[in-house]
């Protein structure tokens, strides 16, 4: 099974537990109807896109909603903590929650206790309260942005607010990024990063570039790094080594940009409704296998 945990930026979105399926531009989950435009959401209609291609994975989700004050995240934690050692999870993702550092401990202790550890898959806010809190090499796979990668490479910053300039300014030096995250131990055991150029990342090894194709107009486009961290983990629920997983989900996520010819005005929901085609035709391609 993997489980998609996140938030949803509507105050009164309740915690809201099961299996979400995709009608229209709207995510559905146990009757709550919420739209399918970016963070969390997004992420999840990626997987059931890819779940077109790759069959009917076991997908659930743990969701809650949360504007940034903090308050829907910690009601999602503690009941994290609590439930977590009883659940089989497979792949287990963590996304936009706000970071805190005490919780994400106490959810990370629950997994410890799980009979059988699942693959750990963490992006934005839970990725940044898994290196603020010292333990990002518990994680399997880190997906950042190249603006999140430097908040992993610097070793002194306490929160990304922090982030010192000179470590911001790098965009154009991702492998020094990389190897500085993985010198000072702020990186999962995997990353796939981010930008005009995604990069594969093995214990601090670059292992791939993907590149084309590229639509300019999707760096425009809100929840398309949500949409590559959505296929990733289908992919590796669906069996797919980590590496491999990556790989493909990179290819597909731009093949898909490009067949939703995208404008500024464009959502993310025309890219997720091109993921099917994309992914059948990079698992049909000998250089994918």
């Amino acid at each position: 099974m993997l489980l998609i945990v996140g938030t949803v930026p509507d105050e009164t979105f309740p915690l809201t537990l099961g299996p979400a399926l995709l009608d229209g531009a709207d995510m559905i989950v146990n009757g709550v109807r919420v739209p399918v435009n970016r963070g969390t959401p997004a992420l999840v209609g990626a997987v059931l896109a890819a779940c077109q291609v790759l069959g009917p994975l076991p997908v659930e989700t743990a969701l809650v909603g949360d504007i940034g004050t903090g308050k829907g995240s910690r009601q999602l934690y503690e009941h994290l903590s609590r439930e977590l050692p009883g659940m089989a999870p497979t792949t287990l993702a963590f996304h936009y929650l706000q970071p805190d550092v005490d919780w994400h401990n106490k959810v990370l202790f629950a997994v410890e206790e799980m009979e059988k550890r699942p693959v750990l898959v963490a992006d934005a806010g839970f990725m940044y309260a898994a290196k603020m809190s010292g333990q990002a090499q518990s994680y399997d796979l880190f997906t950042p942005d190249v603006g999140e990668l430097s908040f992993l490479a610097d070793e002194t910053a306490p929160h990304p607010f922090y982030t010192r300039g000179f470590i911001l300014h790098q965009d154009n030096n991702v492998p020094d990024l990389i190897a500085r995250a993985h010198e000072h131990r702020n990186g999962a055991r995997h990353l796939l990063v981010k930008g005009s150029v995604d990069y594969m990342v093995a214990d601090g090894e670059i292992t791939g570039q993907v590149s084309k194709p590229a639509a300019e107009a999707m760096e425009a486009m809100g929840g398309t790094g949500d949409t590559l961290t959505g296929i990733v983990c289908a992919l590796i629920e669906s069996g797919k080594s980590i590496p491999k997983a990556c790989r493909i989900a990179a290819r597909v996520n731009r093949m898909a940009g490009v067949a939703a010819r995208p404008t500024p005005a464009s959502q993310v929901m025309d890219l997720i409704l091109q993921i099917p085609k994309a992914l059948a035709r990079v698992m049909a391609d000998p250089d994918y296998q």
